[in-house]
């Protein structure tokens, strides 16, 4: 199988509507600024929904109907768990890497281009284990920093990798800018949805998504949304309610 991207797409029209529906303020940027701002803001430690082109098909998200995050940042699993998933924070989130830089990271000498293999995180990039962490248990063993990519290290150094290549063009694009930006090919990536919530389809999903979790930043293609600039949903615990614990 090539190729994933099978969902339908929403066009400008149809992004302009649902920001007019929802009454959100937002701003539009062209392309090579949106992937500076991207890097920014993953930098300052923000949260960001990514909404581009066709909708995946089938079990993962994949850049299209993502949410992402600096996977360097320490706080980066607890933070997307708690605040945005709203599922228990040991719960792991998946690496979008550099095809070409995936080695560098991860025991995995294959593609993985639907976030479908799991595989070791490289021993060069591990930390030494902590003194006194060895006895550690449940909850507890999250505080310990087991690799330069903790977000996306689990407490047994696997990770479930995403490979990015040039066939998924948005992704790509913005995991080099990274590189270029921080000498890291790898960014955090999850499904844009709540637990027990489909992943968002259309536009006006992705706002509702958005506004109702502790989201900071929202990329409908080139229009972005900052939290900060928003009025408070009238009815997220209503929202909330929606969907059940996975």
């Amino acid at each position: 199988m090539k190729g994933a991207f099978l969902g339908p797409r929403y066009g400008e029209e149809d992004i302009l509507a649902a920001l007019r529906e929802t009454k959100v303020r937002s701003n539009k940027l062209g392309q090579e600024e949106l992937f500076e701002k991207l890097c920014d803001w993953m930098e300052q430690g923000k949260v960001i929904g990514v909404y581009q082109g066709r909708m995946e098909f089938g079990p993962r998200a994949l850049g299209s109907r993502s949410i992402i995050g600096d996977p360097r940042n320490p706080r980066m699993q607890t933070q997307m768990n708690v605040k945005i998933k709203f599922r228990e924070s040991f719960r792991p989130f998946a690496p979008a890497v550099l095809l070409e830089d995936c080695p560098k990271y991860f025991d995995l000498d294959c593609e993985s281009p639907y976030m479908l293999l799991v595989a070791p995180v490289s021993a060069h990039r591990r930390k030494p284990e902590l003194a006194g962490s060895e006895g550690l248990e449940g909850i507890a063993k999250l505080n310990v920093l087991r690799s330069e990519i903790p977000a996306v290290t689990h407490v047994d150094y696997s990770a479930r990798v995403q490979t990015v290549g040039p066939e998924n063009p948005f992704f790509h694009r913005l995991l080099q800018r990274w590189k270029q930006r921080t000498g890291c090919s790898v960014i955090v990536n999850t499904s844009f949805n709540v637990r027990g919530e489909p992943i968002v389809c259309r536009p006006s999903e992705a706002v509702r998504c958005f506004m109702n979790t502790d989201m900071d930043v929202l990329v409908l293609e080139n229009h972005v949304l900052l939290k900060e600039e928003q009025a408070a949903p009238a009815d997220r615990e209503g929202y909330l309610k929606e969907f059940a614990l996975d």
